[in-house]
């Protein structure tokens, strides 16, 4: 079984900038999956997550297997609740949602995912996760009740980072929220990069080619898009 963080870690080590393709389990269409996994063959993807803040579908554990039959990226979960656990995934983003104060989403889920996960063979990679206002209520924001980060309040935003990579998150993830109006802050993420040690991943709101070059450029190790390629599958063909 490989080891995804410690390929993380490697990559961040050699400056190999690396990409994942976020699906929402709720928004893939089984009959379309081929189209959708021959898009993200041909992209510059390293990684596929799969997850979303509310997901009602049961057709996690199968999508997961068809993507594995067609696509050798690692698929890494990326929960909004312990029911978006499957065993057929390779590694799972063990989320804390640092930024708010819902005790939920602080270390209740987690909890209750623990026992599951033990019966399970997923890689499980600790991960701060930190919701920045990106203009607009984001699903995420909805779902967990709790408030984004003002984006202008950078010293705040650090001092989160940095006290999740305290607590021993080996990820930090920066999240502008799904379909949301700004991306990350490039000052933000600079500052956040030059003063953590683990990886740092940065999502939301990002939607074109520039924005992913833009977030390398400041620090990102690793960028998630997900809105802008479910809107267009095309989206890694544009100039």
């Amino acid at each position: 079984m490989t080891n995804i963080y410690n390929e993380i870690i490697q990559s961040k080590v050699e400056r190999q900038k690396l990409l994942a393709i976020l699906l929402d389990p709720d928004k893939v269409v089984l009959e379309n999956l081929s189209d959708l996994i021959s898009k993200i063959n041909q992209s510059p993807a390293t990684h596929i997550f799969i997850g979303g803040s509310q997901v009602t579908t049961t057709i996690l554990d199968e999508l997961i297997v068809k993507i594995k039959q067609n696509c050798n990226l690692p698929v890494v979960l990326f929960p909004g609740n312990p029911s978006q656990i499957s065993a057929e995934a390779d590694a799972i983003l063990f989320l804390s949602l640092i930024s708010g104060r819902n005790p939920d989403y602080l270390i209740e889920h987690q909890v209750k995912a623990a026992p599951i996960l033990k019966q399970t063979k997923l890689e499980i990679i600790s991960t701060g996760y930190i919701l920045i206002d990106s203009g607009t209520e984001t699903a995420v924001e909805r779902v967990s009740k709790t408030k984004p980060l003002d984006r202008s309040n950078l010293d705040l935003v650090l001092a989160t980072a940095q006290a999740g990579e305290m607590l021993g998150n080996k990820l930090i993830y920066l999240e502008a929220g799904s379909g949301a109006k700004q991306a990350i802050p490039l000052e933000m993420i600079a500052l956040i990069a030059q003063n953590i040690k683990v990886p740092l991943l940065v999502g939301g709101g990002i939607v074109d080619l520039q924005g992913i070059k833009n977030a390398y450029d400041f620090g990102a190790d690793l960028v998630i898009i997900g809105t802008a390629f479910e809107k267009d599958i095309n989206f890694f063909n544009h100039n």
